[in-house]
Formats: structure tokens, C-alpha cells, sequence
């Protein structure tokens, strides 16, 4: 039996078969990636400047509590993924006021929440073309935006959410509603 040696040695002895060598190994042997059945990285992973990752995108009511959360590939803009944000929201009501960085700087955007009733707060890009559509009194309300950073911030105290092990798009969807349950029993539950 050859167990070591060069690559062609068994060729030389016609009494010696393929088992042992690398050869015999790369026949009997599947390789992962002829088992994937889908594109590696799961759904919902997009490229970033650091590599890969998901977006998780988060609505909170005023004092700060999860009322949607949504994750979607970290490469789409925010301003694409708020209507599916607020779709996928706990609880029935839609939201009076959005309050948004300077990202959610948007006419299409503002139009369509403006049309599902529900007021845009965001200050404006530097760069704007366009006249101002927000005044000083609105954005008043634009302090009040570190809620969210904070509910961000409750957010990854839980480590299965901090870091995405989950390749299934909707287990980790999941852990992130159950990261939000737990908060809001913490809260209603004092």
C-alpha cells in the first residue's frame, strides 16, 4: 500500500492501488463548497467598506422603545428601506413624526410619508440644491434623536445581536425580536 511518497510513485508498481495518497483522497472526498446550495454569506448580507455585513434598521417611539425593526444587505440606502421598515412595525398605528439624520434628507421620501400621513424631521444636507423645507421649529424636535441611538445602543447589550452568526436572514430577525421583547417586558414588567 503507498501511503507517502511523490505524486506519480504508484504508477511505477501496478500492485499498488490509490488508497492512502492524495490523490485517492480528492476522489472519495466532497469538497463544502459542492454542497452549497445557495450563495455563500446567507440573505440579507450586503458589501461595506470593511467587507460584509447587515443593516438593521430600527423605529422607536418616544421614549425610546423598539416599534419596528427591519434588517436588509448593509449596501441599499436608509432612505430606500423606510417604507419596508415602517411595514414591518409591532404595533398598528403608523408613527406621527419621523425623525431622521441628515441622511433621511429626501423630497421622495418626504412626499411619501407625507402621503401616508406621517411628518418628516430632518435636518438638510449641506449640499442641497433645493429650497429648505424644514424650518427652525421642527427641528426643535431633531434633539430628541438620541432615543433611538439609545435603544441601538440596548440593542447590542445581547451578543447573538451584536454579531450576526446567523446565516438564515430570518433567525437573526428573529433573535432581534427577542432581543425587543425582552426590553419592553423589561420596561412594562417594573
Amino acid at each position: 500500500m503507498a501511503t507517502g511518497g511523490r505524486a506519480g510513485e504508484h504508477l511505477a508498481d501496478p500492485g499498488k492501488t490509490l488508497e492512502g495518497t492524495w490523490q485517492a483522497r480528492s476522489v472519495r472526498m466532497l469538497h463544502r463548497r459542492l454542497l452549497c446550495r445557495r450563495k455563500k454569506g446567507g440573505r440579507a448580507v450586503g458589501k461595506t467598506k470593511r467587507g460584509k455585513g447587515t443593516k438593521v434598521m430600527a423605529v422607536a417611539d418616544r421614549s425610546g422603545l423598539p416599534i419596528a425593526i427591519y434588517i436588509a444587505p448593509a449596501a441599499p440606502h436608509e432612505v430606500t428601506l423606510v417604507e419596508a421598515t415602517l411595514a414591518s412595525r409591532f404595533v398598528l398605528e403608523t408613527p406621527q413624526r419621523l425623525i431622521g439624520d441628515k441622511a433621511y434628507d429626501s423630497d421622495p421620501l418626504d412626499e411619501l410619508l407625507r402621503s401616508a400621513g406621517i411628518e418628516l424631521i430632518a435636518p438638510h444636507k449641506v449640499n442641497r440644491v433645493k429650497p429648505a423645507t424644514q424650518d427652525g421649529r421642527k427641528l426643535r424636535r431633531y434633539k430628541r434623536r438620541w432615543k433611538i441611538e439609545r435603544l441601538n445602543a440596548w440593542l447590542q447589550n445581547y451578543r447573538r445581536v451584536l454579531v450576526r452568526h446567523e446565516h438564515i436572514a430570518e433567525n437573526y430577525l428573529g433573535l432581534l425580536h427577542l432581543a425587543c421583547i425582552i426590553l419592553l417586558l423589561n420596561v412594562f414588567l417594573r
